[in-house]
C-alpha cells in the first residue's frame, strides 16, 4: 500500500527574503521611470518618423491560436515560444514571438483590403524563451515597418531608406547595416548536390557564420572541393563594391546566382547615390534568422552594443502562406538595443520631472486641486500637494516636497502674509542650489492667480521651442 505523498507547505511571506520577493521571471525586466521615459521616447521618434512616410499604425494581439499563426513560424521559432491552453475553446495559444508573422496573417486574411500598396507600422513586445545563458531578453521591445506589394528595389529602398531616417531621429549618428541577398548563398547551396536535410543545416550555419560547423556538412555529403570551396568563401565576402565582383565570379554566371547579385547592386548604387555609402557594408553571407525572408536582408550594428540593433529584408511568398501572395519588405528594431546605443542623459540631470508643485495646507485643497488643474490645461506637468505642519512651517515643508519631486517652480497657496487672491511662486528650486555655502531659499514672488497662468502658458511655450 502507497501512502500520497506529503503535500508542499506554504511559506508563509515573512519568511522570503525582500530579494526572493522582487523577483521577476528570468529574461524579464522592471523599466524604472528615467528608463521607460527614454524607451518612450525613442518609440515616439520612431513612429513619428515612419508616419511622415505614410506608414499606419497597426495594434497586434498579444497571443494568437497556434493553428492560425503557425503557417508563418518555422520550426525552430515554435520551439522558442510561450504556449497554454485556451481555457474557453481548449485549443492552443502562443504569446506573439515574431511581429512580422502576424502583418502577414492580418493581410494574407484580407483585413486590410486589397489595395497595394500597404504601408503598416507597430509598436509591441515579442517573446521568446531564450536559456539564461543567453544573455538576451525573453521580452523583446520592438518598432517596425512593413511595406507590401512593392516588387522591384525602389521597394528595398524605401524600406532601407526609412530605416536610416529612422534611427537619424533618435539621435544615432554612426551605424552599419550589413546588406545581403539570402538567394546568393542559397543558390550556391542548392547547386552543391547537398541533400534537402543537408542544405537546410548548411543555411543554419551560414546564416550563424559556423565556418567549422560549415565545413563538416560539406565534408559529410563529399561536395566536390571547388563548390565546397565557394560555398566556404561566400559568408566572408563582406565589403563595398568588389564583394560583388567576387560574387559574380563564383556565380559563374549562373543565372540563379547572377540575379540576386544584380538585384544587390541596383540596391547599393541607390543607397550610395543617397549619400548612406559610409552606413553600408555588403555582406554576401547575410542570411539572417527566420526562413521565410527570400530576398535582400540586412542588420544593423552599432559599437558598443554587442547584438544587432534591429534589421528586416523581404519576404515575398510569406503572406502567401495565408492568402494570395504579395512581394512585402520590412524591418523590426530592438529598442533595448537602441537604448544602449544611444547616449541618454543620466537621472538627476538638469532637466526636471515637474513644471510645477501646487501645494497648500488642508483648508485650501479646493483652490490647491483649481489652480493645478487650470495649469495642466496649459499643458504643464502638475503635481499638486496638502501640506501638513503649522503655518509657519508650509513653506520649508512645501519646498522640501518640491524638490524631492525634481519640480522645476513651486506654487504655495495660502502662504503667510499672501491673501485669498494671490499665490507665492518659488522659481529654479533645484536643491543643490547654494549661496555661501549655505543652503539657499528661492526668492518668493507674490502674484495674482491670472498673472501665474499667464507665467505657466509662457513657461510652456519656452519649454515647446526648445
Amino acid at each position: 500500500m502507497t501512502t500520497a505523498p506529503p503535500k508542499p507547505r506554504a511559506v508563509p511571506e515573512h519568511v522570503l527574503s525582500s530579494r526572493e520577493r522582487s523577483l521577476v521571471p528570468v529574461g524579464m525586466a522592471t523599466i524604472l521611470p528615467h528608463a521607460a521615459y527614454q524607451v518612450r521616447r525613442i518609440e515616439s521618434r520612431l513612429l513619428e518618423q515612419v508616419s511622415r512616410w505614410g506608414y499606419d499604425e497597426i495594434i497586434l494581439p498579444t497571443f494568437e491560436y497556434l493553428d492560425v499563426l503557425a503557417p508563418g513560424l518555422e520550426a525552430e521559432l515554435l520551439e522558442t515560444c510561450y504556449q497554454f491552453i485556451d481555457r474557453t475553446t481548449g485549443r492552443t495559444l502562443l504569446l506573439r514571438p515574431d511581429a512580422t508573422a502576424q502583418v502577414a496573417r492580418t493581410i494574407g486574411m484580407g483585413l486590410t483590403g486589397d489595395a497595394v500598396p500597404q504601408r503598416l507600422s507597430y509598436r509591441t513586445s515579442v517573446f521568446r524563451y531564450e536559456p539564461e545563458h543567453a544573455g538576451r531578453g525573453r521580452e523583446i521591445f520592438q518598432v517596425g515597418a512593413e511595406l507590401v506589394g512593392v516588387d522591384d528595389v525602389t521597394g528595398d529602398y524605401e524600406i532601407i531608406s526609412l530605416l536610416i531616417e529612422c534611427l537619424q531621429a533618435i539621435g544615432l549618428r554612426a551605424f552599419t547595416i550589413a546588406l545581403g541577398h539570402v538567394g546568393f548563398i542559397k543558390g550556391l547551396l542548392a547547386r552543391s548536390g547537398l541533400s534537402p536535410q543537408g542544405q537546410k543545416r548548411a543555411e543554419q550555419a551560414a546564416a550563424r557564420k559556423d565556418l567549422p560547423r560549415l565545413e563538416e556538412l560539406l565534408a559529410a555529403e563529399r561536395i566536390a572541393k571547388t563548390t565546397a570551396k565557394a560555398i566556404r568563401e561566400a559568408p566572408e565576402l563582406t565589403g563595398q563594391e568588389q564583394v560583388l565582383d567576387r560574387g559574380r565570379a563564383l556565380a559563374s554566371g549562373d543565372p540563379a546566382l547572377m540575379a540576386p547579385l544584380d538585384r544587390l547592386a541596383q540596391l547599393y548604387q541607390l543607397l550610395c547615390a543617397a549619400g548612406h555609402r559610409d552606413a553600408l557594408l555588403l555582406d554576401l553571407g547575410e542570411f539572417r534568422g527566420f526562413e521565410y525572408y527570400d530576398g535582400v536582408v540586412f542588420d544593423v550594428f552599432a559599437s558598443g552594443v554587442g547584438a544587432e540593433l534591429g534589421g528586416g529584408g523581404r519576404y515575398d511568398h510569406l503572406i502567401g502562406r495565408f492568402g494570395r501572395n504579395l512581394p512585402s519588405t520590412g524591418f523590426a528594431l530592438d529598442v533595448d538595443h537602441l537604448f544602449r546605443a544611444v547616449e541618454i542623459p543620466q537621472a538627476g540631470g538638469s532637466a526636471p520631472r515637474l513644471d510645477y508643485v501646487v501645494a497648500g495646507p488642508r483648508r485650501s485643497a479646493r483652490v490647491v486641486i483649481e489652480l493645478a488643474k487650470m495649469l495642466r490645461h496649459g499643458r504643464c506637468r502638475v503635481a499638486q500637494l496638502i501640506v501638513k505642519g503649522g503655518e509657519q512651517t508650509i513653506v520649508s515643508n512645501a519646498l522640501a516636497a518640491a524638490q524631492a519631486q525634481g519640480a522645476e517652480a513651486l506654487v504655495v497657496v495660502g502662504a503667510p502674509g499672501v491673501d485669498q487672491k494671490h499665490v507665492a511662486l518659488f522659481e529654479r528650486i533645484a536643491p543643490d542650489a547654494r549661496r555661501n555655502g549655505r543652503p539657499h531659499r528661492p526668492l518668493m514672488k507674490k502674484l495674482s492667480r491670472e498673472a501665474l497662468l499667464a507665467s505657466g502658458r509662457s513657461r510652456q511655450r519656452r519649454g515647446a521651442a526648445t
